[in-house]
């Protein structure tokens, strides 16, 4: 095997092995958080500040990495991540609970970037089914996580602790390769602000389903420990979806795959205001795996190939990943068992419009050159 197919083969398993246990991390926060609430007196809305801190985190990380370049490597974003875990478990209280959610989000952010676009484009024309590969692990590790959850009896701390550990493993086998060249860092940076805004929204829409997901079912009539199932069994769908994505990216556009996607998290989220919101809230799973993968691709398709692009379609996702639990964890609350999945339709369905209408607009010049 020549260097650089080994250099390919290393990149390619820390970034599986990260996206796992970052899928991991990331689905402890939802079932945790009735938890949460009950041993600190604070009520569901206060404590959902740990995911929005956590995406505060991740923005905070795709500023550095804007800043830096390619001076992150693979082994600081997830020695980040690693320092996170293990003060997410720790037990010191709410404050550094939340300085652990900061340092998880930071690596997560860092990762994100450092991994995304080397694997893009080390693999080539492989590069898009790499990338839904590793998210799809991404939610393999989302699976498993909430299990666990319910193994230990809601001690969420030791599943933190052991995410940690296990991260610390990656770190230790983790290399700096698959920089982008310097020419290429030079790149113009042409951003796109339409594909920014969807993009904030479908990573919002995402966040708030694995963030706020199981409070609206358990406000539904689910128990914790169900609601806590029933993310698994969500992200046993996000995974199936990242898999055919891996195996079939190429013979979708990925702004088409972008609307499919959210259009299909609409539908799922008006049927759950009327029906059982169970295998509803698990479906919307298929349907937000793959938001990211077409807004991903799309954003660097459209907005070049510098060292700066990767940092700003990222930020992109995440600053709805961290407005939009925020604000609607304050929103529903008082709005009845059903009020979550009511204003997540009717905010996907006025983002599905739009982003047909995108669509249209960007397709008819082509269509007149031809």
């Amino acid at each position: 095997m020549s260097d650089e197919a080994k250099g390919r083969m290393i990149l390619l398993a820390a970034g599986m092995a990260t996206y796992f246990l970052m899928g991991a991390l990331q689905a402890v926060y939802g079932p945790a958080l009735p938890v949460l609430s009950r041993e600190t007196g604070r009520s569901i809305s206060e404590v959902s500040m740990l995911f929005s801190v956590h995406w505060i985190g991740s923005a905070a990380g795709v500023a550095a990495m804007f800043a830096l370049g390619n001076r992150m490597t693979p082994r600081l974003s997830v020695l980040s991540l690693a320092c996170g875990a293990g003060l997410l478990g720790a037990g010191l209280g709410w404050s550094v609970t939340l300085l652990g959610a900061g340092l998880a989000g930071l690596g997560q952010g860092c990762a994100a970037v450092v991994f995304n676009p080397r694997l893009l484009a080390l693999f080539g024309r492989r590069g898009p089914a790499m990338l839904s590969l590793i998210n799809a692990l991404f939610g393999a590790g989302a699976i498993l996580a909430p299990l666990a959850f319910v193994a230990v009896g809601g001690a969420y701390g030791l599943v933190f602790l052991a995410l940690g550990a296990a991260l610390l493993v990656v770190v230790l086998g983790a290399q700096d390769v698959g920089r982008a060249p310097p020419a290429q860092s030079a790149s113009a940076l042409r951003p796109d602000w339409v594909i920014l805004g969807l993009g904030a929204f479908g990573i919002g829409f995402e966040a708030s389903l694995i963030g706020l997901g199981p409070t609206a079912l358990i406000r539904a009539g689910a128990s914790e420990a169900h609601a806590a199932e029933l993310l698994s069994a969500f992200f046993v769908a996000f995974l199936l979806a990242r898999v055919a994505l891996t195996l079939g990216a190429h013979l979708i556009a990925p702004f088409l795959l972008y609307l499919i996607s959210v259009a299909g998290g609409a539908g799922c989220m008006a049927a759950a205001v009327v029906l059982p919101p169970d295998w509803l809230f698990v479906l919307a799973g298929a349907f937000a795996a793959t938001i990211f993968p077409g807004y991903f691709v799309e954003g660097m398709v459209r907005m070049g190939n510098g060292a700066r692009v990767a940092p700003l379609v990222v930020a992109g996702g995440l600053a709805g990943g961290i407005v939009m639990p925020w604000v609607l964890a304050r929103l529903v609350e008082d709005m009845g068992p059903r009020g979550f999945f009511a204003v997540m339709a009717g905010l996907a369905l006025a983002v599905t419009l739009a982003a047909g209408l995108v669509l249209l607009l960007r397709a008819a010049p082509a269509r007149r050159r031809a």
